[in-house]
Order: structure tokens, then sequence, then C-alpha cells
């Protein structure tokens, strides 16, 4: 551990910011400020190109992306280059995709930080659940219908999570589900097994406020085969089907081909 009297004696608090889904127009005014002062910005690899390119040419890029089921820089690589150019004394900025705070591994960055005695910040960012559920017109809870809403992961380091299935299963729940693509039959098949409706309505938004955004709807029963036409990360929005009855799956697998 660093010794606190050890460090410099003016090491700004690394800054942890939300980059948003992917387009400019979802990064607060906050973030933009933060990236224009910047020294370092330390990124991973879903924070989007609009957002990159508010990146002053200046500034240090240093990339630590990670991929689902891919390549990725070890979470134990991206803690040591962290605590590495905190300790330079420069303004560091940790941009991470979407909200740092949601499936971000902000706690394990900020534990790494916290052992060396080094200061933080966290700026919050739009989650991409936030920003699919208003990409198909809907909000993500509403009155005298759903009570809560559940956000959760298909995987996690011991391989596809386990939930409350059951309660999930209910009539009338919303959950927006994140690295879910791989895991959709698992997901599905937990599901109908704790007697979730085949007709249940859910909605996969891809590459989620980017150009190539691309929006599937249908119910639990098309949950693999709706996963299997995304090419890039998508969130899956269970229990909500789009506002515009004209999107049509059909539709979709037209525009793709």
């Amino acid at each position: 551990m660093t010794d606190l009297h050890s460090l410099p004696p003016s090491v700004p608090p690394v800054l942890f910011l939300g980059a948003g889904p992917g387009a400019a127009d979802h990064l607060t005014l906050g973030a933009l400020r933060a990236l224009e002062a910047a020294e370092v910005v330390i990124h991973d690899r879903l924070v989007g190109d609009e957002v990159m390119a508010l990146i002053p040419p200046h500034v240090q890029r240093i990339d630590v992306g990670k991929e689902g089921f891919g390549p990725s820089v070890s979470q134990k690589e991206i803690n040591q280059i962290l605590v590495r150019e905190a300790l330079s004394g420069q303004r560091i900025v940790r941009l991470k995709g979407g909200d740092p705070g949601i499936f971000g591994r902000l706690d394990e960055e900020i534990t790494a930080l916290e052992a060396h005695r080094l200061a933080y910040r966290i700026l919050p960012g739009l989650t991409a659940a936030s920003v699919a559920a208003a990409a198909i017109g809907q909000p993500l809870t509403r009155r005298g219908q759903n009570k809560s809403l559940r956000i959760l992961t298909g995987h996690d380091m011991a391989g596809f999570a386990e939930q409350d299935w059951r309660g999930l299963a209910r009539q009338g729940e919303v959950a927006a589900i994140y690295m879910g693509k791989k895991s959709a039959r698992f997901i599905q098949g937990r599901l109908l097994m704790y007697g979730a409706r085949p007709e249940t309505p859910l909605t996969l938004v891809e590459n989620v406020s980017r150009a190539d955004q691309r929006i599937h709807p249908g119910t639990l029963s098309d949950l693999p085969g709706l996963a299997s036409c995304c090419d890039g990360p998508a969130v899956i929005l269970f229990g909500i089907a789009p506002r515009d009855a004209a999107i049509t799956i059909a539709r979709i697998h037209e525009a793709k081909a």
C-alpha cells in the first residue's frame, strides 16, 4: 500500500465518468467538461466513437477494453494501470460506457485506488436501459402496472447468472437484462420453468443510441432467435414492447438482409 505521506502533494482525484451508451447526445455537460480538462483518459471498448471524438487530441488515451467471451484486458491489469496513472499526478478520467455503477466493475477499481489511498469521484452517465426504453417510446415504470424495475446481468464471473426467476416470471414484471445475448436460451428456459408466459412481450435494443441501432421486438418464445440476430451489444427489455406497433420482426430481418 502506498503511504499517504509519500504521494505528490497535489494528486487530483481519479474521475470515474459515465459515457452513456454511445451517442454524444447522451453525454452530460459535466462529462464533456471533464473530458476537455483531462490529461489521461483510460477508456473501455464500448465508449461510443462520438464520445471519443470529443476528447482533445493532446490527451493521452489508454484502451483497456473488455469483450464478453472475447479478448480483454484483465481487471487486474486495469487496476494496475489506473493506480499507475493516478500516481503520476495528472488529471485522470476513467471513462466507462453507460453508467460506471451498473455492471461496470466500479467497486473493484475503487478498491484498487483505496488500497493506495488515492482519491476518486464518480460522475454517473445514462445507462443503456433508460436510453433503450426511450428508443422504443416506453417508460421503464408505469403507475398501476409495474411496481419495480429489475436490472440484471445475463452472465457473471461464474458463467450464466442465476436470478430470482420465480419473481421475474410473475405477470407484469419488468427487467432490463444486460449481457444477455449469449445466455438468451438459458434465460428463456429458466423463466418458462418458473411459469412465465411464452407470449410475454420483450424487446432487444441492439447498439443502443448509435447510428446502427436496431430494435428487435418479440415475445419470450422468440428470445433465442432474436438474440441470434444481434451482432452488437444488446439490452433485453423484458416485459416491454415498442409503442410503435409498426415495428415488426419481419421489418428488422428485411433491413438486415
